[in-house]
This record gives structure tokens, sequence and C-alpha cells, in this order.
């Protein structure tokens, strides 16, 4: 694992949300190693939109599952998601909005830097 995870700027990340608490490893990062098989990167803002769609595609992020200690996710939340769902969204036009400083670089394995920023919150 890195010994400091980067973002798409090449800077440390910063927290992407503590409550929820997000991230692959539950601590609040974006970040990422070779455990993590759905590479849990994108530090994005949940919508209405995205939830519903993430649903239908079979990830139902909305219904809390106390088994996992995880409360279910409501529009403006903020959490780490798949590298890959996040790419879904966007060819479907229903990617939600990122936040560049939280995301991992290793997104850039996928999209440009042009298409994050044109769904930056924090630029």
């Amino acid at each position: 694992m890195e010994s400091v995870a980067l973002n798409v700027l090449g800077l440390p990340m910063d927290v992407c949300c503590e409550s929820p608490l997000t991230g692959f490893y539950r601590d609040g990062l974006c970040r990422t190693d070779t455990e993590d098989q759905g590479r849990h990167i994108v530090c994005c803002e949940m919508t209405e939109e995205f939830l519903a769609f993430s649903k239908a595609a079979g990830n139902d992020l909305s219904t809390p599952m106390p088994m996992y200690q995880f409360p279910g996710l409501l529009p403006g939340d903020h959490w780490c998601l798949c590298a890959l769902r996040w790419v879904e969204a966007l060819e479907q036009n229903k990617a939600p909005k990122i936040f560049l400083k939280r995301t991992h670089r290793k997104i850039l394995q996928f999209v440009t830097i042009d298409v994050l920023k044109k769904y930056a919150l924090d630029l």
C-alpha cells in the first residue's frame, strides 16, 4: 500500500467522509490497494438520480444494512464510489459530482483529468 495516498492533483488525499464512514478500509479515505477489487476511489456527492441508477444496476446504496453498520446513503452524502461504477454512470449521464482533492489518482487510468474537472465540486 502507498505510504501516502495521492489524489488526482498529485497531492495527499483529503478525507472524503467520516459520517457515514466511507472508503474500502472504512477510514474516510478513498484509498486503494490490491485487496480493493472494486477500486473504491472516487469521492462523490450522492444524488437521488445516482442512487436510483446504482440500485437499478444492482448496487443498492440507499437501503440501510445494520448488520454491516451501513446506514444507507441519502442525497448529499459523500461516499467513496467504485471507479467502474462511476464510469458506467458517466456513460449513462448519471454520474454524481466528485471532489478532486478526495479522489484517488488511480481513477486517471479510466478517465482524463479534463473529464473529472467537469464534475468537480472543489475547483
